[in-house]
């Protein structure tokens, strides 16, 4: 079986080095491997460092190849990347991931089969700077159901050919990542032990414009594409919020004051993609 790993990179000069350096440290994959960097809209250098990378990626044993498209958008990138794509199973990365050294391998193999079906890693959610706010919510936010339970897929996720033909182009949409999963039942999502680096967004104002996006696409998915909703994990309840709260106090209040500001037209944004970082 053959992987393709495709990352969109749009003026991501800063991030996709080290992105390309964890993943090119990746173990041996069974099969081949394909690694296809979409640089899509870039007023930066992203498709020349990306192109620096080819013989790194021979050498380790794979193959890869860059895009450069003219019109930026992350969709279209996965659309263009998909057709230049001829693996088997497909992984979709961002350009500000780090994955660690099994988890392509635990991923390709998770999805060697006929049956149609979706899979990512466990996340390790990163806090780089010095934002206590920021610290305090992403704490309590790593005890929601969202996160305790299910496959979350943000940053990586994965589906084989099977799976990919449940529907034709990437619709023009916020949530990609939300409308993959559901397209997958709880039972076809598998989650891998393997884990990746995903970097949380920091800052009060950027968190509360992300978060608020986040809340959009979900809401956009399920007036667009409302069979979709019942493919959402039914959560376990088991530890309500007010136990978690009493656990952890301050991670509690930040984290609501986060959630009450996405409610408020303050820090509205009129793009439908906020970058927060």
């Amino acid at each position: 079986m053959k992987t393709s790993v495709l990352i969109p990179a749009h003026d991501e000069a800063a991030y996709l080095p080290a992105c390309l350096d964890a993943l090119l440290a990746s173990d041996a994959v069974a099969g081949d491997v394909e690694v296809i960097v979409i640089a899509n809209g870039c007023t930066d250098n992203t498709a020349e460092i990306a192109r620096g990378y080819v013989q790194q990626a021979e050498a380790h044993g794979w193959e890869m190849q860059v895009l450069d498209l003219r019109e930026g958008g992350k969709l279209n990138a996965w659309n263009k990347g998909e057709a230049a794509a001829t693996g088997d199973a497909l992984i979709y990365l961002d350009a500000d991931v780090h994955v660690s050294a099994p988890l392509i391998g635990q991923i390709a193999a998770a999805l060697d089969t006929a049956q149609p079906r979706y899979a990512s890693g466990r996340p390790n959610v990163t806090v780089s700077g010095d934002d206590a706010l920021t610290r305090h919510y992403t704490r309590f936010w790593l005890t929601t159901p969202f996160m305790v339970h299910g496959v979350p897929g943000f940053g990586v996720f994965a589906m084989n050919r099977s799976g990919r033909a449940r529907w034709s182009d990437w619709p023009d949409i916020i949530s990609d990542d939300t409308f993959a999963r559901l397209n997958f039942t709880p039972e076809e999502r598998i989650a891998v032990s393997a884990t990746y680096d995903w970097p949380m967004i920091e800052g009060f104002k950027r968190l509360v414009q992300v978060r608020r996006r986040q809340d959009i696409g979900v809401a956009e998915i399920a007036s667009r594409y409302p069979d979709l909703m019942a493919n959402d994990d039914r959560h376990d309840r088991t530890v309500p919020m007010w136990r978690r709260a009493l656990r952890d106090p301050v991670a509690f209040v930040a984290y609501v004051s986060v959630r009450l500001a996405v409610r408020l037209p303050v820090l509205r944004s009129q793009n439908r993609w906020v970058r927060g970082r």
